[in-house]
């Protein structure tokens, strides 16, 4: 073929390469948009093409846990770490699948995990937030009180997370403390339901109620 008409080939095929371009999916605009289920299917066919592309893996971790299809989440999220051990998108996932699965232990390995090498990354307030709730579940209160908190440095607007920091303060008997992640939470949510209940046990103990 000579150069001309290589150019005019070249010429008609383009148009044909920008609709295709048009027409392939982003995964991640899709799961921003909260179309979980797409997004999931896209990642998929990324996969099946690129089975080694940690962004689909890490997309589909993400809009499977959004579906609460933790078992598939922990079993793609396995794959993945098998890939690249240490990203600490895949070991995000994997713990939060595990901690959905009751597999706290496990989970809480990787989330102190994802803190050691990612203590900037984009998950790290949640991150620090599961872990607040594995201490609570096991009774240690104090440890769940330096967990939520850090949380709730990073992202202090969380209503709820203030709720659960009180909880953790009320438990381990710090009801001064406890009334006081109470009142924030009901600042930013004044329909905040376990804040206010906390609120009220709290302030019967404080007045020797």
């Amino acid at each position: 073929m000579n150069a001309r008409a290589c150019t005019v080939l070249l010429v008609l095929l383009l148009p044909l390469a920008a609709v295709y371009g048009q027409d392939k999916k982003d995964a991640l605009e899709l799961y921003r948009n909260g179309d979980y289920r797409q997004a999931m299917q896209v990642c998929l066919e990324e996969l099946e093409e690129m089975p080694n592309r940690m962004d689909a893996y890490a997309v589909l971790g993400w809009s499977l846990l959004k579906l609460e299809r933790y078992q598939e989440a922990l079993d793609y999220g396995q794959k993945a770490l098998a890939v690249s051990r240490y990203d600490p998108r895949l070991i995000e996932i994997n713990g939060e699948a595990l901690f959905y699965l009751g597999r706290r232990r496990e989970a809480l390995a990787l989330f102190e995990e994802y803190a050691a090498i990612a203590p900037t990354g984009g998950r790290i307030e949640v991150v620090y937030f599961f872990m607040g709730e594995i201490f609570i579940q096991e009774g240690q209160y104090h440890r769940a009180d330096i967990a939520l908190s850090t949380a709730l440095y990073h992202s202090p607007n969380v209503a709820s997370w203030w709720a659960r920091l009180g909880y953790a303060r009320e438990k381990a008997e710090d009801f001064q403390w406890a009334l006081e992640a109470y009142n924030k939470a009901l600042a930013l949510n004044p329909n905040q339901a376990d804040a206010g209940r906390g609120k009220s046990r709290v302030e019967g103990r404080l007045s020797g109620g």
